[in-house]
C-alpha cells in the first residue's frame, strides 16, 4: 500500500477540528486512507455503501448519529446529506477541547452543492485527496509547490524525457487501482469506472431522466479533448446539441464529482475574478481523459493534437496534488491578456506573489517561448515572483528575455 502524502496533514486537522471532510474522486484512495486513520486514531469505521446503514441514515439521521457515538469515520458521506444537521447538532454540543470527533469522506463535494442546507461553518476542515501523484508512486520526498516557491530554485540533476515516455505516464494516470495493471486490464478498469461510477453518480446528483448516458458521454469525451483549453459554453452547446445553460450545469456537476476542474483567469483585482475572462478546463486524471479519447498507446497520443493540452493538464494536476501537503497555501489560475499573450498556469501564494508556469513539450527552447511570462510579469508588477518554463530537456537553466530572467525547469523534476 502506498502511503499518502496528506496523511500527516490529515492528523493535524483532526487534532484541531471537530469534523474533517475528505473529498475527492471515486477510487482515489479515500476509503483506504480513512481506514488507516481510523485504526491509528482509535476511531470506529462505518460506510454508507452498507445498504442497511444507508437505509437507517436516510430514515432517521439523528437517531443513527446518536447511536454511533463519537470518534467515528463515515465513508461515502455524500449518499446521505440529511446527516449534516444531525452531525451539526452533536458538534454544537461538544466541549471546546473535543476534537477529531467525525471524519467524513465523499466522492462529490456536497458542501458546495445547492442541496446542502448546512455547511457546518466553523466546525469543519476540508481537505481533498486526488489520484496518486508521481511523487507518491515513485516514493519521492520533494514537494513541487515548496520547491517553486523558494527564493531561489536549487539546481538538481535532471533527465531528458522523450515524448513516448511522457505519453505513457499520461495514459497510466494516477488511480491507485490501475498503476500496476497491464494495458488490457487498465482499459477494462476505466470502462467499468465510467459506466459503473461516473454515469451513476452523475444521475444521483442531477436526478436526470431519460437517455442521459449518451448525453453525458458525448460531453465528457468532448471535455477530455479540450484539456488545457478555454471553455466557451456556447461553442460546446453547438457541438453537442445542448443549450449553453445545460452545458454549464453539467460541467458544474462534473466538477463537484472531481472529474473535471475549471481554472479561472488571473486578474489582479480579486473582486473581478470569476467574472472577467474565460476559464480553462482540465481533467483530474489524465489516464481517464486519455481513455475517453481512445488514446491508449503512447505512440498514438504523443503524435496527436491532444498531447500538448494533456501535458499541461498533467503539470497543473501534479501541482494541485502537491499543494495538499505543501507548506505554502496556493491558488491556481491561468493568464491571457487582450493581445492573447498566455501563461498556462499561475500560482498565487498567500502573500499575493505569483509564479508563472509555461509548459512546453519539446526538449529545446528559444527566447520567444518566454514572451507570455514576460507579459505576465509586466501585468502583475511587484507581485511577480518568478517565471518558469517546464520543458523536456535535462538542465535547469536561467533564460533571459529582454530585461527579465526566467527559469527553464526539466519536467523530470515531477517524475523522478
Amino acid at each position: 500500500m502506498i502511503k499518502r502524502k496528506i496523511y500527516n496533514r490529515l492528523l493535524e486537522l483532526l487534532h484541531d477540528f471537530r469534523i474533517v471532510y475528505i473529498a475527492g474522486p471515486r477510487q482515489a484512495g479515500k476509503s483506504t486512507l480513512a481506514k488507516v486513520v481510523a485504526k491509528d486514531m482509535d476511531m470506529q469505521y462505518f460506510t454508507l455503501d452498507d445498504q442497511s446503514l444507508y437505509e437507517v441514515a436516510s430514515k432517521d439521521p439523528h437517531g443513527l448519529i446518536e447511536s454511533l457515538g463519537k470518534k467515528i469515520v463515515l465513508d461515502e458521506f455524500q449518499y446521505v446529506p440529511l446527516l449534516i444537521p444531525a452531525i451539526k447538532m452533536v458538534s454544537d454540543n461538544l466541549s471546546p477541547d473535543e476534537k477529531g470527533v467525525f471524519l467524513l469522506t465523499g466522492s462529490s463535494d456536497i458542501f458546495k452543492s445547492a442541496k446542502t442546507q448546512e455547511a457546518l461553518p466553523g466546525h469543519m476542515a476540508h481537505i481533498e485527496l486526488y489520484p496518486l501523484s508521481l511523487c507518491e508512486i515513485n516514493k519521492l520526498n520533494i514537494n513541487i509547490v515548496d520547491y517553486l516557491s523558494a527564493h531561489r530554485l536549487t539546481s538538481f540533476k535532471g533527465k531528458q524525457i522523450d515524448r513516448n515516455q511522457m505519453a505513457d505516464i499520461l495514459i497510466k494516470g494516477g488511480y491507485p487501482e490501475v498503476i500496476n495493471k497491464n494495458k488490457r486490464n487498465r482499459n477494462a478498469w476505466y470502462k467499468s469506472y465510467i459506466s459503473g461510477r461516473l454515469y451513476k453518480d452523475f444521475a444521483m446528483l442531477t436526478q436526470v431522466k431519460g437517455n442521459y448516458i449518451a448525453k453525458i458521454d458525448v460531453l465528457t469525451r468532448l471535455l477530455a479533448g479540450m484539456s488545457g483549453n478555454l471553455i466557451k459554453y456556447a461553442n460546446i452547446a453547438n457541438n453537442i446539441g445542448f443549450d449553453d445553460k445545460t452545458v454549464k450545469k453539467y460541467i458544474q456537476i462534473l466538477e463537484l464529482m472531481f472529474i473535471v476542474k475549471r481554472v479561472e483567469p488571473y486578474v489582479k483585482n480579486q473582486a473581478k475574478r470569476g467574472v472577467l475572462g474565460l476559464s480553462k478546463i482540465h481533467f483530474f486524471d489524465t489516464g481517464l481523459a486519455c481513455h475517453m479519447l481512445g488514446m491508449k498507446q503512447p505512440g498514438l497520443l504523443h503524435t496527436s493534437h491532444f498531447y500538448g493540452g494533456l501535458l499541461e493538464n498533467f503539470i497543473l494536476m501534479e501541482i494541485l496534488k502537491h499543494s495538499t501537503w505543501a507548506q505554502e497555501d496556493i491558488r491556481l489560475y491561468h493568464f491571457r491578456d487582450k493581445k492573447k499573450n498566455e501563461v498556462d498556469i499561475v500560482i498565487e501564494k498567500d502573500d499575493g506573489k505569483i509564479i508563472g508556469i509555461e509548459v512546453k513539450a519539446s526538449t529545446s527552447l528559444n527566447q520567444n517561448d518566454f514572451k507570455g511570462l514576460y507579459e505576465l510579469s509586466l501585468y502583475s508588477g511587484d507581485r511577480f515572483d518568478k517565471g518558469v518554463m517546464i520543458y523536456s530537456g535535462a538542465q535547469l537553466l536561467p533564460m533571459k528575455f529582454k530585461d527579465k530572467t526566467f527559469y527553464a525547469v526539466p519536467v523530470s523534476l515531477f517524475l523522478e
